[in-house]
This record gives C-alpha cells, sequence and structure tokens, in this order.
C-alpha cells in the first residue's frame, strides 16, 4: 500500500500538542494479503468486545470493519499512552490469538496508517467517507445496513 508520497510504510511521529484541542487519530489497519476475513459477527465481537477494551491505553470512537479492512477512530485514555503503532499491535495481536481459525494466519498486514486530525469538521469528514465505504464497494445498499460499524466511545472534538 503506497501513500501520495510514494512511501511503502507510514511515517512514524509522536501526537503533535495541539494546544488543550483534541487529539484523534484516524487508523487504517488491513489484513494480510487483502484477504475478505473480517466481515463476521464473531470477529466483530471479538474486536469490539475483547481486543479493544483490553487494550486500554487508547479509547475507539467510531469505526467500521470492511471485509478486509478496519478505519477507526482513537484518542489516547491515559496519560502517556503508548503509540499507536504498539497500541495496533497489542490489540491485532490479542485478535490473532483468540482468531477462531488457525488457518487464516497471518491474519494482519505488518503495519496500520495512521492520521492524527486537525479539527472537528475533518473527523466528520472522515467519518461519512467511512460509514459510507460498504456501499461504495457494493456491499449494502444503505450505510445503515451495513452491521459491521459503529462508535464504542464519544470522541468528542473540542478546540481547546
Amino acid at each position: 500500500m503506497e501513500d501520495r508520497s510514494g512511501r511503502r510504510r507510514p511515517a512514524r511521529r509522536d501526537l503533535d500538542d495541539l494546544g488543550g484541542r483534541s487529539s484523534i487519530v484516524y487508523v487504517t489497519v488491513c489484513t494480510a494479503k487483502r484477504r475478505s476475513i473480517l466481515d463476521h459477527n464473531y470477529i466483530h465481537e471479538l474486536l469490539v468486545e475483547e481486543a479493544w477494551p483490553k487494550a486500554n491505553h487508547w479509547m475507539v470512537g467510531r469505526y467500521g470493519l470492511m471485509p478486509d479492512h478496519i478505519h477507526l477512530f482513537c484518542s489516547p485514555s491515559v496519560e502517556n499512552a503508548v503509540t499507536v503503532k504498539r497500541w495496533v499491535a497489542y490489540w491485532k495481536s490479542y485478535a490473532s490469538n483468540h482468531w477462531p481459525t488457525r488457518t487464516k494466519r497471518p491474519i494482519w498486514q505488518q503495519d496500520c496508517w495512521d492520521r492524527q486530525l486537525r479539527s472537528g469538521e475533518s473527523y466528520d469528514e472522515k467519518w461519512a467517507y467511512v460509514k459510507e465505504n460498504p456501499v461504495r464497494h457494493g456491499l449494502v445498499e444503505s450505510a445503515k445496513d451495513w452491521p459491521y460499524q459503529g462508535e464504542l466511545h464519544v470522541l468528542d472534538w473540542h478546540d481547546g
């Protein structure tokens, strides 16, 4: 997966101090070889009810599971939270160790893509994109019909 700059790996950096404004990060995680293995109730429950709550340095806000990737928004839930990369690695490992079929391994691509949002407007725009993803891919006719999306924590945007 390449971004527009031609990088094959995401650039890593610490969260920017936004002067008291929200720190919300948009994350994309893909399955290994982009296999379609995520759009199942038991996988949805594994992530929402187990893996993400156990990875408690970050809170998951809105999220959408597609067959071969996940988009989610997260925010630190503790002071001095681990990096997004370490947090994602933790819950991917947890999910892999509790995956219902061992023959699907490896489950995840090695890394993830993340981008810190700069405004509440950006959060709303990105969520609109994520929410409509299943419609664009022809999986449902209406976004409200896609069962593998939701919101675990309300990540309110505030401008400090």
